[in-house]
């Protein structure tokens, strides 16, 4: 009698392994990596951007990253918004929120961009500098700073704006205060330094929007051109099987972000699996039938 109760524990103990491994295996699956995405709010992020750190090109990470939902853009002077990105041409629009526009105009801060970043503006930029001092050096005739000719005609109709009270200033004030600024560095390392230049706003209009005459309708914001040329065979690779390209370790090497959490060197193609309700199943029904059979086994002896 004895013998026959020691094989029913035995025979319980077995039954129950396989049982509570494979509850854990469905409670407890393979973890997803949940650093980085394909998405920021709207906009979507393609290598060399990145979500956060970790993701998309080591080069690119210090500048932008996704914040709650927002993309966002870091240079020593603040932090803007991305706007749009458009991976045909390379580029995209940052907003500054101090930056004045046609319907709020107010006192912003300067605006500058690292000479090492993979970024350098655009032709299609338009800076416009607001509510100088008429000692300001922007209209020293020896420096030539500011713009003549059509583009002046962007200071009057920003002046022509109902937000201009908001620097100060009457509609339809003078522009002589105003100065659409060409700066002597158009490109790498561009600084934008308004308490130097003694004055009280700036914005910038990458497009007219199809309507010179109405300020409007302009399209406010900066134009950055990036550096595409860090795209490369092995990140393809990876995209090609389901993931998304970043960097690891202290020499920041490529990595390939797995969707169940893994990373690799190369690609996802056979770097594991996610559990699902029909493999569980499976599982389950082979370790329950084993343990039957077991049972029938022992009692049978």
């Amino acid at each position: 009698m004895p013998s026959i109760s020691n094989a029913w524990i035995v025979t319980y103990i077995l039954l129950s392994l396989p049982i509570h491994f494979t509850i854990s295996a469905a409670v407890n699956p393979i973890p997803i990596n949940g650093t980085c995405h394909d998405t920021c709010g709207t906009i979507s992020v393609k290598y060399p951007f990145g979500s956060g750190f970790g993701c998309g090109h080591p080069d690119f990470a210090r500048y932008v990253r996704c914040n709650a939902g927002t993309l966002e853009f870091s240079t020593g002077t603040g932090i803007y918004n991305v706007s749009d990105i458009d991976y045909s041409s390379g580029t995209l629009i940052i907003t500054d929120p101090f930056m004045s526009t046609c319907s709020s105009m107010q006192n912003s801060g300067s605006f500058s961009l690292d000479r090492a970043s993979p970024f350098t503006l655009t032709g299609e930029n338009i800076f416009v500098l607001l509510g100088c001092s008429t000692n300001s050096p922007l209209f020293d005739p020896a420096e030539d700073l500011c713009a003549m000719g059509s583009r002046s005609r962007v200071c009057r109709g920003l002046y022509s704006c109902k937000g201009v009270t908001g620097i100060g200033l009457p509609q339809n004030a003078p522009p002589s205060t105003c100065c659409v600024y060409e700066s002597p560095i158009q490109l790498a390392g561009y600084t934008l330094d308004l308490p130097k230049l003694q004055c009280s706003s700036y914005t910038s209009v990458y497009s007219f929007g199809g309507s010179e005459g109405d300020p409007m309708k302009w399209k406010f914001g900066i134009s950055l051109q990036y550096n595409d040329s860090y795209y490369s065979n092995v990140c393809k690779d990876c995209e090609t099987s389901g993931g998304l390209c970043g960097f690891t370790g202290f020499d920041q090497s490529f990595a390939c972000v797995c969707e169940n959490g893994k990373n690799t060197s190369t690609s996802c193609f056979g770097q594991g699996y996610k559990w699902s309700g029909t493999r569980e199943s499976k599982i389950l029904n082979k370790l329950s039938f084993g343990g039957l059979l077991l049972l029938w086994l022992l009692i049978s002896v």
